[in-house]
């Protein structure tokens, strides 16, 4: 194939290579159809992704007809695009857009129209080399009118207690496809108060009740009348002195949102009051009522329940006592007993249960006293054990002749539930490399960036963790508290203190820099964060920590290479001798550039002596200063060479017997800076020494007690053999010892 060839073939082989490697350009719009009320501000979004060309990219909005015409309305690139037909509406505001990033714009409508409804189409301009992908999208709006109209009524305003309220709620709208309603009943007990909901019906035809009525429901205390024809009605049975308020009827129309459909979005609202109604009392008693105020949404929260006395026109001289429990179980669930959290008796005393006391004198919970007919617990931090049905027990006491105080009456109060869905606290930490340490001597630096969620109000603290290889054992360099303390881990290195720097640079980011980085310093460096929450007492509790991805410090040494080895001569010797062993540390591949090179030698004996290896105090070593530190004065270690370094043991020993190691970190003088950089350790193969004394030491017990055994038989033989001579021979009659004078006289003979 000649050169001409193969330039024409250039592109058609980069062309395939770019359709091989793109999976297209994506333009994105919400599921359609998107329904709205005329009159209201709409927006719609689009997003592009996958595209090629500059970040920034155009957009284009049209408006298509029935006839498939396409009606230009706004652009990115000018304002030549707009159709005459609406360049009023675009120039007033009425239609407009907003750029929300590189990738994503929105069409907006200040106040959208009846004529409105239709489909839109959201275009961009390619700016890919491979036309690939989809470069249009496509959406309906759908613009209906405000026809919801909502005619509530009270059949009675006043009832007695024990009968029943009806509430009548009617309904009045035009139907519009992929549009819902829901009919709520609410009520306000006094004054311009929040509203408390009592049952919500719809829009996708459940029911909702409200949270202190939901044991009246579960009773039968409430029950839906729904006839249809938009009539929607609400039956409260056993009418209660709390039952008296204002009722409010309110009526809402939603739309599906979400690919699937699985949000629900309200479009419209309309709410009615319906009257007051009064529930008299059938005799004299206890007009009570338990509502939560504050209700917690998450562990940590406040709670706040009010415990309210509704009629004390006849209490006259009398006092009231309140006496508040509480149970792990649910609404409507007697199988857990109620357990005493405190009481204020008619003195207005506190006397707390047993159980919570701790939390009392803390301060944690507090029962107090609002009005004279009103009673409060608050739980300043709620735990998730305290989720559970909390009830208030009022009685009456009557003053009596003796300067005392009778109960008169105690009335229970419906339990109210306090319970909300656990939200397990989440971390994400990133780690982002912004310097790469391309060289030895250069700066490494990366950030971390956190996430976190379900945390109230943490603090955070971080670990910057080092590995040699991926998975391997880590190690702590550099640590900040939450109270931004920077403390140095297991940075060792006296010379480099000032090397590694780890600080906040933003609300959630930190900053880690390495400066004059070494060929020791190469590995793997990742963030280790734990985020802290406060309890009541302002101490930093731990929540929850997670880890970052690893950053890796990867250049190529271009350095000398150096080996390490042990040369003895003597590997038998007897006890009392010397022995000397050679530690060689030899250079390969050296330049002129090199520089000067120190060593740190260190010696270890037996086959403990790694550093990582639980950190083994070495024999003897010597800096690279040439100051020699030892555990044992029988040894010393002195430089007979520039490379070679001599261990010499003294009067050797058994317990000198075994394996020997040397171990050597060389340093490096740069020529350039001026400055000394630390090389990888070296580790040389063991070497073994043996001290003969070990058989010796072996036999000398058994042999002492032989030899000793030997000497003991040998002298009572001796002694044996005396006494049965001198018994024996003294005594035989046949026996008569020659006098000496007689042997004389045979001498002479």
């Amino acid at each position: 194939m000649d050169k001409g060839t193969g330039r024409l073939l250039r592109p058609v082989i980069l062309l395939f290579a770019l359709v091989a490697v793109s999976e297209g350009r994506v333009v994105k719009v919400p599921v359609g159809p998107l329904v709205h009320v005329e009159g209201q501000a709409v927006s719609i979004r689009c997003n592009v992704s996958d595209y090629q060309g500059p970040r920034d990219q155009d957009f284009d909005w049209s408006m298509i007809q029935a006839n498939d015409k396409s009606v230009p309305l706004v652009s990115t690139l000018g304002d030549s695009f707009t159709d005459q037909t609406v360049k009023d509406r675009v120039n007033s505001g009425d239609i407009g857009y907003k750029k929300l990033g590189d990738d994503s714009v929105e069409l907006r409508f200040k106040k959208v129209r009846a004529t409105d409804s239709g489909v839109y189409r959201c275009s961009t301009p390619s700016t890919d080399s491979v036309i690939s992908g989809n470069y249009q999208a496509d959406v309906e709006l759908k613009v209906i009118g405000d026809s919801l109209k909502v005619s509530p009524a009270v059949p009675k305003s006043a009832v007695s207690e024990g009968e029943s309220v009806e509430l009548q709620c009617n309904t009045i709208r035009s139907f519009t496809e992929h549009t819902f309603l829901s009919v709520s009943w609410s009520l306000r007990r006094a004054g311009p108060g929040p509203l408390e909901d009592i049952l919500t019906f719809g829009p996708d035809d459940k029911i909702k009740v409200g949270s202190n009525y939901t044991q009246r429901y579960a009773d039968g205390g409430l029950l839906l009348d729904l006839r249809g024809g938009g009539f929607y009605g609400l039956v409260l049975k056993r009418a209660k002195p709390a039952d008296q308020a204002e009722y409010v009827c309110v009526a809402q129309e939603w739309v599906r949102q979400g690919e699937e459909g699985r949000r629900w979005r309200k479009i419209l609202e309309k709410s009615e009051e319906m009257g007051k109604v009064t529930v008299t009392p059938t005799d004299l008693q206890l007009k009570l009522t338990l509502t939560a105020s504050v209700n917690p949404q998450s562990s940590g929260d406040p709670t706040e329940l009010l415990c309210q006395v509704l009629d004390l026109l006849h209490l006259q001289d009398g006092r009231l006592a309140v006496t508040w429990s509480y149970s792990a179980n649910t609404l409507g669930d007697v199988s857990q007993k109620k357990i005493t959290i405190a009481s204020l008796n008619e003195e207005g005393a506190l006397i707390p249960g047993s159980e919570y006391r701790p939390r009392l004198d803390s301060g944690d919970i507090a029962v107090t006293r609002k009005e004279s007919n009103v009673f409060v617990l608050r739980l300043l931090q709620t735990r998730d054990t305290d989720m559970g049905s909390y009830s208030c027990a009022v009685s009456t006491w009557m003053p009596v002749r003796q300067a005392g105080w009778e109960k008169a009456k105690e009335v229970q109060s419906t339990p109210v539930s306090v319970q909300w869905t656990p939200q397990t606290p989440v971390l994400r930490v990133a780690a982002h490399r912004v310097r790469e340490a391309s060289s030895g001597g250069s700066t490494f630096e990366m950030t971390c960036q956190v996430t976190g969620q379900n945390l109230r109000n943490p603090g955070y603290t971080v670990l910057i963790r080092f590995e040699e290889t991926s998975g391997g054992k880590s190690r702590k360099v550099l640590s900040l508290s939450q109270d931004s303390v920077l403390q140095s881990e297991e940075w060792s290195e006296p010379s480099r203190v000032d090397s590694v720097v780890l600080e906040k640079t933003g609300q959630l980011e930190y900053r880690f820099r390495l400066y004059g980085v070494q060929v020791t310093d190469r590995g793997f460096y990742y963030c280790d964060v734990t985020a802290w929450t406060r309890d009541q007492k302002q101490d930093w509790v731990k929540d929850v920590s997670a880890e970052s991805n690893k950053i890796e410090i990867a250049f190529v040494h271009t350095g000398p290479v150096f080996n390490i080895s042990i040369h003895s001569e003597a590997k038998n010797v007897l006890p009392g001798e010397t022995v000397q062993m050679k530690c060689i540390i030899s250079i390969l591949d050296a330049s002129p550039n090199t520089g000067d090179v120190s060593f740190d030698v260190r010696w270890f004996q037996g086959s403990g002596w790694a550093v990582d290896n639980g950190g083994v105090l070495p024999l003897v070593s010597m800096d690279r200063w040439g100051v020699v530190k030892k555990s044992s004065n029988d040894s010393s270690l002195e430089r007979t060479g520039r490379h070679t370094f001599v261990l010499s043991l003294h009067k050797t020993q058994d317990r000198d017997a075994g394996e020997y190691h040397c171990s050597a970190t060389p340093w490096l003088l740069s020529p350039a800076t001026g400055a000394w950089s630390r090389e990888k350790d070296l580790t040389s193969a063991p070497t073994f020494l043996s001290v003969q004394t070990q058989l010796w030491e072996s036999l000398k017990m058994p042999v002492g007690y032989g030899v000793f055994a030997a000497v003991i038989a040998g002298v009572l033989s001796v002694l044996l053999g005396l006494a049965v001579a001198h018994c024996c021979f003294s005594r035989n009659p046949m026996h008569t010892p020659r006098p000496r004078n007689k042997l004389m006289d045979l001498e002479m003979d």
